[in-house]
């Protein structure tokens, strides 16, 4: 068995088929985020301008959050010392989770290291304590939703994307007496589409079934406090467990769900995924305490995260650029076609400092590959228009194919 060979196969065909991963070695610029540093030559950093950032709202950058952080690691040092059952149940870790779980209007929230993690913990644990429990899940909800299904090994029926009618064709022809989630999102992050949460709630009403949102591309940005769609659309109430991120528009790290008091005793009871790993660093969860503070009263972040999007689609489009619209902050370009894609990405960094990552399969389906753009309310008209005007000689320059 030559293993070294089946390694190199492996790597050489994503190569082949345009959609091998290349990390971009960069530092942010304390405080003047978007801008960062590229290390991609021989000749020392090069400034760039990152517009693929998931930090939605420079949270990262917020003075708050970074005197938070200061301030704990100098009053209690760098790490958590274990698990939340042995050592690491700070008075940060708990501070933080009646924050949350106020933002969404529920009993209780519970911590995990990143959003995956309590996607997966939480799925697969609620999945193995109902008997017989069926799950409908969206067709494009993330692979860390999907992992935790799988992991459950429960029964699923996928249902075509925000297709009411074939969810409940679903969940009709389901047994009426065992039990049943529907697992969905808020906002899908690859095309930027929000869920009618509201007539998924009326579905799970009807039918007797539990449900479960993520919304880890909303909370923080929508919502009078930020507390995601479900906050926009007053619909929290109706979700039985809502799943966020801190990592995304919170800017610092780290997982959690909301839910009522009986489902968290549950799950920090029963999911190995939580029982068994060191707590998030109470430095971390300090800087989250401060952001999901201040976010609560502050709409200047989410109100120039709208702007900015809005500028950015709104100049795409007058360019002929195949940009996808969406009601949210989120901009994908259309290429379908992953060489291109990437091909794309490098040229905006090496000659127009401009930071995207490409997106292709598996992330995307093939065919829909994109560059996926994420502006925020520290990307201003001028950066704007640089990039709208660097994507347009691009297009020319490959004779790919504009709107009239």
């Amino acid at each position: 068995m030559n293993y070294d060979m089946i390694f190199d196969q492996a790597i050489d065909r994503l190569h082949s088929e345009g959609r091998y991963r290349v990390f971009i070695d960069i530092l942010r610029n304390k405080g003047a985020y978007p801008n960062a540093r590229c290390f991609a030559g021989h000749n020392g950093p090069k400034p760039i301008t990152v517009w693929c950032s998931n930090d939605y709202l420079a949270m990262g950058q917020h003075p708050k959050v970074i005197a938070a952080m200061e301030e704990a690691l100098h009053d209690v040092g760098a790490g958590s010392g274990g698990t939340r059952n042995i050592g690491g149940n700070t008075h940060y870790h708990i501070e933080l989770e009646q924050e949350l779980a106020d933002l969404h209007g529920k009993d209780g929230a519970l911590l995990f290291t990143s959003g995956y993690v309590s996607n997966d913990a939480t799925l697969s644990t609620l999945a193995k304590v109902l008997p017989g429990c069926v799950i409908f899940s969206d067709e494009f909800n993330h692979a860390s939703m999907i992992a935790g299904i799988r992991n459950s090994g429960c029964e699923k029926r996928v249902f075509r994307h925000n297709d009411l009618q074939h969810l409940e064709q679903l969940l009709a022809e389901a047994d009426p007496e065992v039990p049943k989630l529907i697992a969905f999102e808020s906002v899908y992050s690859m095309d930027g589409d929000v869920s009618p949460i509201h007539e998924i709630c009326d579905l799970a009403d009807k039918y007797n079934a539990l449900t479960y949102i993520d919304e880890v591309h909303a909370v923080g940005m929508y919502g009078p406090r930020g507390g995601g769609i479900t906050d926009r659309d007053e619909a929290a109430h109706r979700i039985t467990v809502i799943e966020g991120t801190l990592g995304k528009a919170f800017g610092v790290m780290g997982g959690y769900i909301a839910t009522d008091a009986r489902i968290i005793d549950v799950i920090r009871s029963y999911a190995p995924g939580f029982i068994f790993t060191t707590s998030l660093s109470p430095v971390l969860v300090a800087g989250v305490l401060a952001s999901v503070r201040h976010l609560k009263s502050s709409s200047v972040e989410r109100e120039g995260q709208q702007a900015a999007a809005a500028m950015l689609k709104r100049l795409l489009s007058e360019a002929g650029l195949p940009v996808l619209h969406s009601e949210t902050h989120i901009v994908p370009l259309m290429v379908g076609d992953p060489v291109r894609t990437k091909t794309i990405s490098d040229i905006l960094l090496a000659e127009y400092g401009v930071y995207v990552q490409p997106i292709n399969f598996p992330t995307v389906p093939r065919g829909t590959e994109r560059l996926r753009f994420t502006p925020g309310p520290q990307h201003t008209e001028a950066m704007t228009r640089e990039l709208t005007e660097a994507l347009v000689e691009i297009w020319e320059r490959l004779e790919m194919k504009r709107a009239a």
